[in-house]
């Protein structure tokens, strides 16, 4: 009798299956096939907010923020002072149901954003949440040792910079104006918004000049 190899056999199953989807993709497509087939759901309408939440809602939006900001003084007045009104100056699908506010990053203070409750988040800006923000460890240590978590991030900072971190709420959605890196004074506000980062506007990154290591 042959004996049992566990581990060939895990891997041909692996291998088998390595065409499916992962589980939750699993579940959501098998949830969205039983909704429309009982006449629930229209699977054009989910292709359809699919397309403008990776197309038109995201990190770019955000990005074409801080942008403008770096480039026109009064724009940053009017982004620090009403982040709601100065971001409704811009044509983004999707309604702000709370307060923007707007916190910028200098040399002597950097900015970290966290909702400690849930995951509130500000969708129109920088899309949908990473995993990370809404998880139970990043939630609590943001708070508590908000250094180590930056360097966790590949963000070091100076002894004499002092971190401020800010809790999102329902009614207030906090977003990081990043400062903008040396070696940018030629480029336009397209070129500069490409190289905003999501993290760098929730603070867990920094903008980094054409050339350098980008975060993924």
């Amino acid at each position: 009798m042959a004996s049992f190899d566990g581990k060939r056999l895990s891997g041909i199953q692996r291998q088998l299956h390595s065409h499916l989807p992962s589980d939750p993709a699993l579940r959501v497509k098998s949830l969205e096939s039983l909704l429309v087939d009982k006449g629930y759901l229209d699977s054009g309408a989910v292709d359809a907010w699919v397309e403008i939440y990776s197309e038109q809602v995201g990190p770019k939006n955000g990005a074409a923020v801080v942008a403008r900001a770096w480039c026109d003084p009064a724009f940053k007045a009017r982004l620090l002072a009403d982040g709601t009104a100065a971001v409704a100056e811009f044509d983004f699908v999707g309604r702000h149901n709370a307060k923007i506010v707007a916190v910028e990053n200098k040399p002597e203070v950097h900015n970290l954003v966290v909702c400690t409750l849930c995951s509130c988040y500000p969708l129109a800006l920088l899309g949908v949440p990473p995993t990370w923000y809404k998880a139970n460890e990043y939630r609590a240590r943001a708070v508590r040792e908000p250094r180590a978590v930056l360097a966790e991030f590949c963000v070091v900072l100076p002894p004499g910079v002092k971190v401020r971190v800010w809790d999102s709420t329902s009614e207030a959605r906090y977003f990081v104006l990043p400062q903008r890196p040396d070696g940018t004074e030629d480029l336009d506000e397209a070129a500069l918004a490409a190289l905003v980062t999501r993290n760098a506007m929730i603070g867990t990154a920094l903008v980094q000049a054409p050339g350098e290591e980008k975060e993924a």
